[in-house]
């Protein structure tokens, strides 16, 4: 499905989560289950941070002989809706700016966007920095240092490494600055409903139905400022991204309008009273009242 549009709609931008968002999966547990490490994993998640059970599982990967190109090749054999790359190539046409805020890391994301031949399309990607050692280990650090300083988020559903919440803050105050003003929010996860609080009411929120995000934003949708649009899989998150687009630019237009017939309203007002002003009345010269002689 092609979606051509003659505005391009700059003021707009759409930021995604990354895993069950962009990808279908979880691209930790692809990676650890693709390799054969899913009992250590298990064995290990309630003992560590999940942040922290990633970094040491990539280092138990290297120590086993596992390499970063077979980390590569596990990646780029994810799985991915047929119709979320072109979703994100048909916004990216429309003129919205696109980035990512995910909780997985670096490595991977960038290894899959490359791979699909979508990184050109993203302005920015924030995630836990993923990068190879002296060793050749890749090493997941968390975005925020917890073991440093906490992020201070005391939402409940936001793990120790991120909150996306301060993330959209910060994107959110320069684009203040650049003059946009519309977001668009799109996730699946518990880590997505603290982003999804701070949204304004011009914006919208694409939680995935039946999914952790979707399941708390119903608990009490009041809470939410944004606009609420679901979707469950890639072709909807396709139709329904595209429509709100659409919907935004309609907006736009309908304003444009309605300043445009308000300013030939003020030119008129303005032109007539200019006409007025240059018309001069002679003074009315009004009759010399008669004195009335009193007879004696």
């Amino acid at each position: 499905m092609a979606y051509k549009s003659n505005n391009k709609n700059n003021n707009i931008v759409v930021v995604f989560d990354f895993d069950k968002t962009i990808i279908d999966v979880d691209s930790d547990n692809w990676v650890i289950d693709e390799l054969g490490f899913t009992d250590l994993f298990t064995q290990l998640l309630p003992t560590m941070p999940w942040n922290t059970l990633m970094d040491r599982m990539m280092t138990e990967l290297h120590d086993q002989g596992k390499t970063i190109e077979e980390i590569k090749q596990a990646l780029k054999t994810i799985p991915i809706h047929p119709r979320v790359v072109p979703a994100i190539k048909s916004a990216h046409e429309l003129g919205c700016e696109l980035r990512i805020v995910s909780d997985a890391n670096m490595f991977f994301i960038e290894t899959i966007v490359e791979h699909l031949g979508i990184s050109e399309f993203f302005s920015e990607i924030n995630s836990n920095p993923g990068y190879a050692d002296e060793r050749g280990t890749l090493r997941i650090s968390p975005y925020h240092d917890f073991t440093k300083t906490p992020h201070g988020c005391s939402n409940s559903t936001c793990p120790p490494n991120m909150c996306k919440g301060l993330i959209i803050e910060r994107i959110q105050q320069s684009l203040a600055k650049e003059g946009k003003k519309k977001m668009i929010y799109l996730g699946d996860g518990a880590g997505d409903y603290c982003p999804s609080l701070k949204l304004n009411a011009e914006d919208y929120v694409m939680p995935r139905k039946n999914f952790p995000v979707w399941d708390l934003i119903s608990q009490n949708p009041m809470l939410i400022k944004a606009a609420i649009r679901e979707w469950t899989n890639g072709q909807s998150l396709e139709i329904i991204l595209i429509g709100i687009i659409e919907e935004i630019r309609l907006e736009e237009e309908k304003e444009k309008m309605l300043n445009s017939t308000e300013t030939n309203c003020k030119m008129q007002t303005i032109s007539v009273v200019g006409i007025n002003s240059t018309v001069h009345h002679e003074p009315i010269l009004m009759p010399r009242a008669l004195r009335v002689s009193q007879s004696s």
